[in-house]
């Protein structure tokens, strides 16, 4: 699947031609129904370690499930977040190779990401979950 369109409205005039973008993860063929893509984000070298990526994540999956109730959510994540345990943080249940595969010829990029993605339940267990493991206020 070529996923050049993802990043220019019209590739033959602002793409190099050599330029590409594919999915090459066979789960990607089975992402379908209502689908929310959690997006990057990028935390200043004075917010990092500080939780932050667990925070946001619990944000985005709580207001995804309200905004939408998708079938599934899905992202791509470069493989060391994998290494170093980011996706756990994260909640992403599953992660294939192949999710993005993009060459740029002119600012000579290749990189290799991965597909992360949770059902609609998972999804739903997620948030459940969190509600039930926060502590009680001090009334």
């Amino acid at each position: 699947m070529n996923l050049s369109r993802a990043f220019y409205a019209d590739p033959a005039v602002h793409a190099h031609p050599q330029d590409c973008c594919t999915c090459a993860a066979p789960t990607a063929k089975k992402i379908a129904g209502k689908v929310a893509y959690h997006g990057d984000f990028w935390l200043r070298s004075d917010f990092r370690r500080k939780g932050i990526p667990t925070i946001m994540a619990a944000v985005l999956r709580g207001a995804s499930l309200a905004m939408w109730a998708p079938d599934f959510v899905c992202g791509l994540a470069e493989r060391w977040l994998l290494e170093k345990g980011v996706l756990a943080q994260y909640g992403h249940a599953h992660y294939e190779h192949g999710g993005s595969i993009l060459h740029l010829v002119e600012e000579n990029i290749v990189d290799h990401d991965l597909l992360v993605w949770l059902t609609g339940d998972e999804l739903r267990g997620l948030v459940a979950d969190y509600d039930r493991n926060e502590p009680a206020s001090a009334s």
